[in-house]
């Protein structure tokens, strides 16, 4: 019986899904799912990126949180539009929450839509919510292991941003692990080394995104 619960939701999550990505394409909307564990920089990278594409690509922001609106003020000071998604308690966003704040965003005035999903390494990758692909943020500070240990969100990712490459000497980490386990996983993984910090890989990373959203 709990398999077919689950199957359940996720069907009925992939129907909304659908309606989402109908919505996306009618506005001419690229939608970014960014997805990582809390504390990794998510809503750091969002701002850096955000002003490295001021003036060539229009952006808009959805933020999800189990609760809170900080991470959505942080955004509102740049000047773009932001809707905050408070999940009450579940550890991921999906299609219907995304869907039920659609009206409140200027879609057919955004070239980008970035999507911060719950911070946890495992349930957001579950879930398709209409996007044009999926990112992972990993923080190095947060070890080499991960790929091995949470191979869903590696696999389903269109993009790897390795974050707080700064703070790389004072860790035990091995970039090189990483790539090597990201890249067993999701072979067409593209893989950048940024800081939020200092700046470094923000430009490339974005420059990336805007063939993406242009192509």
């Amino acid at each position: 019986m709990k398999v077919k619960v689950v199957t359940r939701i996720l069907e009925a999550n992939e129907r909304i899904a659908a309606e989402n990505r109908r919505l996306f394409d009618e506005a001419r909307v690229y939608v970014i799912n960014l997805m990582s564990a809390p504390g990794a920089g998510k809503t750091s990278l969002l701002e850096k990126t955000i002003k490295e594409l001021n003036g060539k690509i229009k952006t808009a922001v959805i933020e999800g949180d189990i609760a809170g609106t900080s991470d959505a003020e942080r955004i509102g000071s740049l000047g773009v539009p932001v809707i905050q998604i408070n999940t009450g308690g579940a550890c991921h966003l999906d299609a219907n929450m995304i869907n039920e704040v659609l009206e409140s965003l200027p879609l057919k005035e955004t070239d980008l839509l970035f999507v911060e999903n719950v911070g946890n390494l495992v349930c957001p990758a579950e879930f398709n919510i209409g996007e044009d692909m999926k990112v992972m943020l990993l923080s190095i500070t947060e070890g080499d292991d991960k790929p091995l240990k949470y191979p869903l969100m590696f696999q389903e990712s269109s993009a790897l941003l390795l974050n707080k490459i700064d703070l790389l000497p004072y860790t035990n980490a091995s970039t090189e692990k990483i790539r090597k386990d990201a890249m067993s996983l999701n072979p067409s993984l593209k893989i950048f080394e940024v800081s939020c910090k200092t700046g470094k890989g923000i430009a490339e990373w974005a420059d990336w995104l805007t063939e993406k959203v242009r192509s």
